[in-house]
Order: structure tokens, then C-alpha cells, then sequence
């Protein structure tokens, strides 16, 4: 039993939309900027200030990434999650077609977590017809490889689901 719930919850991919070099930038500015609201004061009291602030906006910066995970059973995309009986055919998106999904191609009813220093997509069809969400579109770093798991394992997925129930 103990093994069976074990692997019900393998990981089968897991990724931190973490902040790209370009924002980490903006946490380093944000310390220097404080150095020089604090330096009039002292000159150790701004680098102590610049350097607390810096590692604060880091720290932030890093904890409120959102994680996007696959498991046998789930999909969880930061805080919101959703079975995996209940998903479609997952698409990748890059370049100008992730632009595209992401904006005028947008179903504003669709689940959305995207962040701006990563800009390709990925987008997987609900197929739960109590819920009103027509997809979830989500930023990756490796779209098509959560998409070839999502289609890959929904395919081979529903006959070993059913057997247990």
C-alpha cells in the first residue's frame, strides 16, 4: 500500500519559474539604491542596508516563483492543481505563436500563470465539463517537454487508471 501511494505521487517533472539574469539585476539595483539612500547617514550603515536589501528582493524574488509539476496522477501549476483525468491535448508554444496564445489568441476564462522573463508556453485542454476553464496556459522554460509528458501519459495513462477502481 505503502508503495502503491508512493508512486502515485512520483515526480515526473518539476520546474521553478525562477527569476532570468535580467531580473536578478533588478534585485542588485535595489540594494544599490538603497546604499545611497542610507550612505549619508553612514557609510557602513548603507552597505549594511543595500546588501539586506538586495538579499530581501532576492529572496522574494526566488520563494514567489511558481512551480509547475507533473506527477502521475496531477498537474500543479504554483498554488492551483487539477487531476490529470481531467486534461487534454497539451501544445508548446515559442517565439511569435507563444505571443500569440499568450495575448490576442487569449480565452480570458483560461487558468493563467505567466512570467516575464520566460517566454515560451505551454497550453493543456480541460476536458472537465463542470469547469468552466477551457484551458490552462502557463510559461516553461521546457514547454514541449511538459507537453510530450502530458500527452504521452494521458494516452497511456486511462487503462491502468480504471483498473483499481
Amino acid at each position: 500500500m505503502a508503495d502503491q501511494c508512493q508512486r502515485a505521487h512520483a515526480q515526473t517533472y518539476r520546474e521553478r519559474l525562477s527569476p532570468g539574469f535580467s531580473t536578478w539585476l533588478i534585485a542588485l539595483g535595489s540594494g544599490v539604491a538603497c546604499f545611497f539612500v542610507a550612505a549619508p547617514i553612514s557609510i557602513p550603515a548603507g552597505y549594511v542596508v543595500g546588501v539586506a536589501a538586495a538579499l530581501i528582493v532576492g529572496v522574494v524574488l526566488f520563494a514567489t516563483s511558481p512551480i509547475i509539476e507533473v506527477t502521475e496522477d496531477v498537474l500543479r501549476v504554483g498554488r492551483a492543481q487539477i487531476e490529470r483525468k481531467y486534461l487534454g491535448h497539451a501544445e508548446a508554444f515559442r517565439g511569435e505563436e507563444a505571443r500569440v496564445a499568450a495575448g490576442p489568441a487569449l480565452d480570458g476564462r483560461a487558468f493563467m500563470c505567466f512570467r516575464g522573463w520566460i517566454q515560451p508556453k505551454f497550453r493543456v485542454q480541460i476536458t472537465d465539463p463542470a469547469d468552466p476553464t477551457p484551458y490552462w496556459i502557463a510559461s516553461s522554460r521546457h514547454p514541449e517537454r511538459v507537453a510530450a509528458i502530458l500527452n504521452t501519459e494521458q494516452d497511456a495513462a486511462p487503462a491502468s487508471r480504471h483498473l483499481g477502481e
